[in-house]
This record gives structure tokens, C-alpha cells and sequence, in this order.
């Protein structure tokens, strides 16, 4: 937990599904905390003075840099881009991905692990099916680890600031 400053999260907006937006939206209309959207396109958001949008160039894994390059201990950022999460992770911050899986020092090599083995098997020419479609289940695990990740690490004393 940080000691002198709230948690900030951070989205990787492009790939981020409508309704975990949504659902963060919910949580900065309830909070303090900074919400801050990275994208390669401009976005639209609701006016809520906790949600910010950060659009960066046109390129690959621009977004991804810019967001390492923020991070800091105890922050949270919404990805299901694994080397993403795994780079955030060895700052010190945590990810969590769209269907409520929080990658974590325990998780996150067997994560890269599977990516790659994957990414091996569509460069021999066998295609997977890819990730499936979210569900409620999915939205429902997303909310309850998002609320989670904030009761343990989100400072009461800012919030009442």
C-alpha cells in the first residue's frame, strides 16, 4: 500500500471493453481515484473530474510505454495484454485483466509462458479460436476484483479529503 499518495488506474483503453469501462466509470463516480485512459484514438468519456484521457501516437505498443512509464507501486492497470501486465508488474504496480484476473509475481511468468506458446502455434499456421466473447460472469468477476483491489488498497483518508 502506498503511504502519501491515493492509487492511480490505469486503462489500456484501446483493447478495453465497453462495459469494464463502464464499470470504472462507476468507481471514480464513487472515489477520488484517477482513472486515467490510454488510447492511440481520441475517446469519449463521461464528465467525471477523476477520469482523464490520454490519447499518445499511432503506433506499436506506444500506449503500453506510456503507461510503464507512469506507473508506480500500488497502482492498478486494466489490460489483457500480458507482456503489458508483466512489465507493470516488475515496477511494482498490479494488472488486472477484463474478466477479473489479477495477474500477480505468482502468475504472471506461466502467463507469458501460454501467450507465447500460442503465438508459436499461429506462426506454424494453427489458428485458435481466440478469446471468447465476455460475459455477465465476466463483468461480474471484473467488478468484484476491481472492488477488491480498491477496499485494500485505496486510502480512506483521501477519499475524505
Amino acid at each position: 500500500m502506498q503511504s502519501n499518495s491515493a492509487i492511480k488506474i490505469y486503462v489500456d483503453a484501446d483493447a478495453c471493453p465497453k462495459p469494464m469501462k463502464e464499470i470504472l466509470f462507476r468507481i471514480a463516480e464513487r472515489t477520488t481515484i484517477d482513472i486515467i485512459l490510454v488510447a492511440n484514438q481520441a475517446l469519449s468519456v463521461p464528465r467525471i473530474p477523476s477520469v482523464k484521457c490520454i490519447q499518445v501516437a499511432q503506433g506499436f505498443d506506444v500506449a503500453d510505454d506510456y503507461i510503464v512509464q507512469q506507473v508506480t507501486p500500488g497502482d492498478l492497470v486494466i489490460t489483457a495484454d500480458i507482456p503489458l501486465a508483466s512489465e507493470v508488474i516488475d515496477r511494482g504496480g498490479s494488472a488486472l485483466n477484463p474478466r477479473g484476473e489479477l495477474y500477480t509475481q505468482a502468475n504472471i511468468r506461466a502467463r507469458l509462458n501460454i501467450r507465447d506458446f500460442f503465438d508459436t502455434m499461429r506462426a506454424s499456421g494453427i489458428h485458435g479460436n481466440g478469446a471468447s466473447t465476455l460475459t455477465k460472469r465476466d463483468r461480474m468477476e471484473f467488478a468484484n476484483a476491481l472492488d477488491r483491489y480498491v477496499l485494500k488498497h485505496y486510502q480512506r483518508s483521501k477519499f475524505s479529503q
